[in-house]
């Protein structure tokens, strides 16, 4: 085990490397979100569909486009709008006059990088359309089922459900997405910084740092990033005290959760750990590389009480209670 750890470590410096790279090509454009540009980087490393969610205006689209510059991969945006079809997202039958049968045409949704822009301003039979590709990475058209080519990621956005003409996801569909971000409003020297980039319009470039083969090379090293048994407990008990808290000696929560994550929160949690640890240079999880990516992993997946929305309790909130008491190896 220690020689697999050396050995990971090893590359976890030679990748490190790489990783900066990409981030500097992505600073080029984006000024701060340094939690934006890590998540990204960490779903991209361990195969996660990330849901970003904003008001308009927060360079959301931007980053993920520049994200997809700096990668020299398939790349495809599909805009959702309220008269967007499922045929219009993953293809359709189209009839070939010359032989007399139906040919698959394939949708933009064949693509390496798929960023789904405003995915709420859809309504919800294309949202649907989506789940089997994010889910099985496989999509269907007519009898014959078309694998996609890995590497896939669904990168989407979306603005507050609150606003009009939107449509809130369905929590299935929610729930295929590893992480839901939620992106805040910059500081005051980060907008000035903004300010002072683009008051003169500009073209700034950027170049492709990842062909597709070392991606795939760096998400074999982030599957070797070593999880020990005592990280694994932890994520079990952090995920089992939202289903059950009295049983964990929450009682006090046990009247804010009506539903706690499910086995799928599991695994993307211990998935999300290692790509973080491997963002910040480590080969082997912390409990610190949990406690910052699991309100991003469980957001999403608890489902508050009517008792703690009187309360205006978030689940933000509720995650943050279950990390400050849930005991840390």
């Amino acid at each position: 085990m220690e020689a697999n750890m050396a050995t990971t470590t090893q590359d976890v410096e030679r990748e490190t490397l790489t990783l900066k790279q990409v981030e500097t090509e992505i600073r080029k454009v984006i000024v701060g979100q340094d939690y934006l540009i890590d998540r990204l980087l960490v779903g991209l490393l361990v195969r996660g569909h990330l849901l970003i969610e904003g008001v308009p205006g927060l360079a959301k689209t931007l980053a993920v486009k520049t994200l997809a510059n700096t990668l020299a991969i398939k790349f495809q945006r599909i805009q959702f709008t309220p008269d967007l079809l499922p045929a219009d997202l993953i293809g359709t039958m189209v009839f070939d006059q010359r032989n007399g049968e139906f040919q698959p045409r394939r949708g933009p949704i064949f693509n390496h990088v798929v960023l789904a822009d405003e995915i709420n301003r859809a309504p919800a039979k294309v949202q649907s359309a989506l789940l089997e590709a994010m889910e099985e990475r496989q999509v269907t058209l007519g009898d014959a089922t078309y694998p996609l080519e890995e590497p896939f990621i669904v990168l989407a956005t979306q603005n507050p459900i609150e606003q009009e003409g939107t449509y809130p996801l369905a929590e299935a569909q929610v729930d295929r997405f590893m992480m839901k971000l939620k992106i805040t409003y910059p500081s005051r020297a980060e907008e000035e910084e903004i300010l002072n980039r683009m008051l003169v319009e500009e073209t700034i470039e950027t170049h492709p740092i990842l062909s597709r083969d070392r991606l795939l090379e760096l998400r074999r090293t982030t599957d070797a990033v070593y999880l020990d048994s005592k990280m694994r407990r932890y994520i079990l008990d952090l995920v089992a005290a939202t289903r059950n808290p009295r049983a964990a000696g929450f009682d006090d929560l046990s009247d804010l959760i009506a539903f706690g994550a499910s086995p799928r929160a599991t695994l993307f949690l211990a998935r999300a750990a290692k790509g973080l640890a491997l963002v910040r240079g480590r080969g082997y999880v912390i409990p610190e590389d949990v406690k910052e990516i699991a309100i991003d992993v469980l957001r999403h997946r608890l489902v508050a009480t009517y008792e703690a929305e009187a309360e205006e309790i978030s689940t933000d909130e509720l995650v943050r209670r279950l990390l400050d008491r849930v005991e840390v190896p």
